[in-house]
């Protein structure tokens, strides 16, 4: 799919973020409205706070509000949504599809959920992000993949890949994985995308059930294939749904 964007500069760092509205979030029980900013707005202020160059792709904000808040900082990309996959799936076929046109301009990234992630410091100057180059950088949660909700997460994704099983009893009693925070190198994003979209249009096209999927493939990608470069937790993302509003040591909070 062509995704129109702004002009970039070489060697680019950017936080990437996906706001689909207008879809029932199985995940929230709700559907979210359009062009409400409110949702974004500490994901973007984050951004801004950090001086980082962040991006929103959309698609129902208004071309007012895209004006309204679109500053040195933030740009908003409109979108047309697929709905073949669900919000959370979809998401990464526009983050690859872009990475494909601009990747030659981009350094370093991050993709992250919007509402309910933001930045606390910025990833791409600390030491221990350019002191490991080739790692794929991502949240976590403090509870291992063998758990209930993951087990029934995994349903569809387990009846269609060969091999999961055999991940579920191999990995289960590691840590579980938050595909709400994924960072690195562009060309080790851009090939994780690759891997990851390929996963969702052969095993999770016609899933059916009440979960989405998404943090199902996201673990079993990482744990199966990227395994050895994973980094994940502070100093990365603060513990999930922590709540750790004071906690300045790590580089996003994600709840």
């Amino acid at each position: 799919m062509a995704v129109e964007s702004p002009l970039f500069d070489q060697n680019t760092n950017l936080v990437m973020a996906c706001h689909i509205t207008g879809v029932y979030d199985v995940n929230r029980n709700i559907t979210l409205v359009d062009d409400a900013y409110d949702l974004v707005k500490d994901w973007a202020e984050s951004i801004k706070a950090a001086n980082l160059q962040g991006l929103i792709f959309h698609n129902n904000f208004s071309e007012e509000t895209c004006k309204s808040f679109g500053n040195e900082n933030i740009s908003f990309i409109k979108i047309d949504y697929n709905p073949q996959y669900n919000p959370n799936v979809f998401r990464y076929f526009i983050y690859r599809d872009f990475l494909h046109q601009h990747l030659q301009q981009i350094n370093s990234l991050f993709i992250t959920d919007i509402t309910d992630v933001v930045v606390v410091n910025n990833p791409f100057i600390a030491s221990f992000f350019i002191e490991n180059p080739t790692s794929l950088f991502c949240g976590d949660e403090p509870k291992i993949l063998n758990n209930d909700w993951m087990n029934a997460h995994s349903e569809n994704l387990r009846e269609n890949i060969v091999d999961y099983a055999t991940y579920e009893s191999t990995f289960g009693n590691e840590t579980l994985l938050n595909c709400g925070i994924i960072g690195g190198n562009a060309s080790i994003i851009f090939n994780f995308l690759q891997q990851l979209c390929a996963i969702h249009q052969h095993a999770n096209y016609n899933n059916k059930t009440a979960y989405t999927g998404d943090m199902g493939a996201f673990n079993y990608l990482a744990r199966t294939v990227f395994n050895q470069q994973l980094i994940h937790g502070a100093p990365v993302n603060t513990v999930f749904k922590g709540y750790e509003i004071d906690r300045n040591d790590c580089w996003f909070r994600h709840k």
